[in-house]
């Protein structure tokens, strides 16, 4: 059986649950994912637990999860990896690290952040998913680094390795990995919904909808959930569901139907003539026309 030990950083808060979870898989030689924040009772308690380490893996170069990286990597003599972190050889989708009994390999999924990187264990369908999926509550996707059209897109993407346990950034490990992925993309679309019936019922604005959707939550954590709702609308924006008006405080949003593109019929994102494919094509014949 593989060994997998978590070492619980000290760094509870909102945003963190109980503290951001280090991860250490297989032994002699061991892999760490995410050393977490430069602390470094933590850094001596996870290179204890590690023992002889192959490679520091990091899942998003956010400060509870990389800013201590570097500095384990060079406590422990091994090569830290990660898709942007300053000082960490560069990440690519797909890589294998094996050492321990263990291959894990890369799965880049952005949204949470745009470097965002997972990592998967076939044998024993582990997948450690940083902080795309936590162990309780959900994932909170913030604009402009947070892009919920993508972090759907990598949802899927996870779906489609069938999971058996995940063992999340914070929080505490599922065993139920396909089912906890599928209640996030139906939280997602519960959140879409309320945000369009929203502005059918005439909300207009973020903390308009925020006030509505949020109703029954504590007033503290309103600013994060307009940051969510945000995240929503953008993704509706770039779906052609709605579209806004004005920037900052007086920014409101509005729905819309989708329109058809003017050359092939199939429905444009946004609110332009074309789609996708035609505009290329139109600038590839503007291109290629008399100068």
């Amino acid at each position: 059986m593989l060994r997998i030990l978590r070492v619980l950083a000290p760094n509870p808060s909102v945003y963190t649950l109980e503290g951001t979870n280090t991860w250490v898989v297989g032994a002699e030689p061991s892999i760490v994912i995410d050393p977490g924040p430069p602390d470094p009772g933590h850094a001596e308690q996870v290179r204890a637990a590690a023992g002889d380490v192959s490679a520091v893996l990091v899942t998003h170069d956010h400060e509870d999860h990389g800013e201590g990286a570097v500095a384990f990597g060079e406590l422990v003599g091994a090569p830290v990896y990660a898709w942007r972190l300053e000082g960490a050889t560069r990440l690519t989708d797909g890589a294998r690290f094996t050492a321990g009994g263990c291959e894990l390999v890369a799965v880049h999924g952005a949204g949470h952040s745009p470097d965002h990187v997972a990592f998967f264990e076939a044998t024993e369908r582990a997948l450690f998913t940083g902080d795309a999926v936590v162990g309780r509550g959900t994932s909170f996707i913030d604009p402009p680094e947070g892009d919920l059209v993508r972090y759907l897109t990598t949802l899927h993407r996870m779906l489609e390795l069938h999971p058996r346990t995940i063992y999340p950034g914070h929080g505490p490990v599922r065993v139920d990995a396909e089912v906890v992925l599928r209640e996030y993309l139906a939280h997602r679309e519960a959140r879409e919904a309320e945000v369009l019936a929203g502005l059918d019922d005439g909300d207009r604005t973020v903390r308009d909808l925020v006030a509505r959707i949020y109703a029954s939550y504590p007033p503290d954590v309103h600013d994060l959930a307009a940051r969510t709702v945000t995240a929503h609308l953008l993704k509706l924006e770039h779906d052609g569901a709605v579209h806004k008006n004005g920037r900052g405080a007086s920014q409101t949003w509005a729905r819309q139907e989708p329109t058809a593109c003017a050359r092939c019929g199939r429905p444009v994102r946004g609110r332009g003539r074309y789609c996708g494919s035609c505009s290329l094509a139109l600038l590839q014949g503007e291109a290629a026309g008399p100068a």
